[in-house]
């Protein structure tokens, strides 16, 4: 496929071609991603939890995350590079305008922001600086204190038009990606239908453009638990490269998600 760029991966969306992400933060299985053929990596905050063992993602910093791109970056050749924004580093226009570049200058291609329509001016602020922007809507981990928990959005008729108003409104910003995390299948199914740009599920099931797991649950070696979303692809492999190219092959055929990893 060669260098994986926005571009890429609009066409895709638009050729009915399923896109497959996962998560890295360092050099060594960047690299092994990138290899096996995967679409996108993301340096996500999840590296509070995984690598830091918190229990939220919420003391990661933005020091952390340019950290980990910087690695990352040094293992890939094709993939698209996003990077977290983690939380508070974009509570002010400029704040994002800053926060953003530092991962950008790491290496990042695209930074990802969780939120919703007040997310809308910082998104445009960030894409006329020539910064791409993934919107990230649904189960927002960050926000996980004003949720109680780590529950399914969007399971009320209003709330989930209300979702369906914001991704439109994200992408009326200029957001170029959407995360659609942990929602219903048929509200995933809505989205990626109401909007041109691709969306990116995780545990919102099989219609959205493409997925995206944690690495460590990918591989079965998550150190809490094996989220509903998620499958061990490790274990039916045997081998960490050839479990990545399972992934990728099971998300293009429509296999996975099954209707044991999604929520309706």
């Amino acid at each position: 496929m060669g260098k994986v760029t926005t571009a890429t991966l609009q066409k895709m969306k638009q050729q009915g071609e399923k896109i497959a992400t996962i998560t890295a933060y360092d050099a060594s299985f960047a690299k092994l991603f990138d290899q096996a053929g995967i679409h996108a990596i993301l340096i996500g905050d999840s590296l509070g939890m995984v690598l830091q063992g918190q229990d939220d993602t919420l003391p990661v910093s933005i020091e952390h995350m340019a950290y980990h791109t910087q690695c990352v970056k040094r293992g890939v050749e094709n993939t698209l590079i996003i990077s977290d924004m983690p939380f508070m580093s974009y509570a002010t226009k400029e704040q994002a305008f800053d926060n953003a570049a530092k991962l950008m200058q790491a290496g990042a291609s695209m930074v990802k922001i969780e939120g919703g329509l007040w997310l809308a001016d910082t998104i445009a602020g960030l894409v006329e600086r020539g910064i791409p922007v993934c919107a990230h809507l649904g189960l927002t981990p960050q926000s996980v204190n004003v949720f109680g928990g780590f529950k399914v959005q969007g399971r009320d008729q209003d709330k989930a038009q209300e979702m369906i108003e914001h991704a439109k409104a994200l992408e009326a910003a200029g957001a170029q990606l959407l995360v659609l995390e942990c929602i219903p299948a048929s509200l995933g199914k809505a989205i990626s239908e109401a909007i041109n740009i691709p969306t990116i599920g995780i545990g919102a099931g099989k219609d959205t453009d493409g997925q995206i797991l944690v690495m460590h649950d990918a591989l079965g070696i998550s150190c809490s638990y094996m989220p509903k979303f998620s499958r061990n692809f490790l274990i039916d492999t045997g081998d960490i490269k050839k479990a990545i190219e399972l992934y990728i092959d099971e998300v293009a055929a429509g296999n996975f998600p099954g209707d044991e990893h999604i929520f309706k």
